[in-house]
């Protein structure tokens, strides 16, 4: 089963690496539906695994001055609460086991639909975000903090229960907010977010005994080689093929989990 963890780990590491989301999106999915894993532990560990994974990426992004740090304290202003919050209701309140597996599957098929959504219509929205409408601009600005905050909270209920959306819905809605900042700047933010939402949210759930640190071990040994392996043929595969691919993988899982 270890081998199995690792050739898991390495697959979506290279998927990561040529397309730079899929973490939770895949892995999480994978390990309930191929291995069998619990919910609620395949969430926790997967979690923990995002929060050292992305540790590298946000120290790269550092390092290039690629982060805009105000823009990420906003958005843990809300995800870091938020997430905590949403661990001390799941552990407060006395849930049925099936209950909370089904809410977990349930939670997480939707997300891959939003997040397979976001893949397939990322451009357009960003073209939104750029809209030359002045009731939208205007609203934006004015409103530009707590819509980020806002953010965060969201995305912290979303990430601590089904270990998906820090990625590719993040970025939508930066791209819909911040349409004035680099790209790169973006992904830099949305990766340095990450690392302390998935850290606190892979904490409520080792608190809670939902991870599995053998599991987790394993799925590094084979992701750190994938996600090498993936950013350097990532440039020789074509974008507009991966993104429908992906998207479309994400959509039938999702909507099995769902059903």
């Amino acid at each position: 089963m270890e081998l199995g963890y690792t050739l898991s780990g390495l697959v979506v590491g290279f998927i990561v690496g040529v397309t730079g989301v899929g973490g939770g999106s895949l892995m999480t999915p994978l390990l309930i539906m191929v291995f069998g894993i619990q919910p609620a532990i395949a969430v926790g560990t997967d979690l923990l695994y995002a929060a050292l994974t992305k540790t590298g990426g946000a120290w790269v992004h550092g390092r290039q001055k690629t982060v805009h740090w105000k823009l990420v304290g906003q958005l843990a202003m809300g995800s870091v609460p938020a997430a905590i919050g949403t661990v001390f209701v799941l552990n407060a309140i006395s849930v049925d086991h099936d209950f909370f597996s089904k809410l977990i599957t349930s939670t997480l098929g939707f997300a891959l639909i939003l997040t397979a959504m976001a893949l397939l219509f990322r451009q357009q929205l960003t073209r939104l975000g750029r809209s030359r409408f002045g009731f939208l601009v205007k609203w934006r600005d004015r409103h530009i903090v707590s819509a980020t905050v806002m953010t965060g909270v969201i995305l912290g209920i979303l990430v601590t229960i089904s270990s998906v959306g820090a990625g590719a819905l993040g970025m939508v809605v930066l791209f819909m907010l911040y349409p004035r900042l680099p790209a790169v700047t973006l992904v830099g933010s949305d990766i340095a977010h990450a690392v302390p939402l998935t850290l606190v949210a892979g904490l409520g759930h080792a608190y809670m005994g939902s991870v599995d640190y053998s599991l987790l071990v394993s799925l590094l040994v084979g992701s750190l080689p994938g996600i090498y392996l993936g950013s350097h043929v990532s440039k020789r595969i074509p974008d507009r093929f991966l993104r429908p691919v992906l998207a479309s993988i994400l959509i039938i899982i999702g909507i099995k989990l769902v059903a």
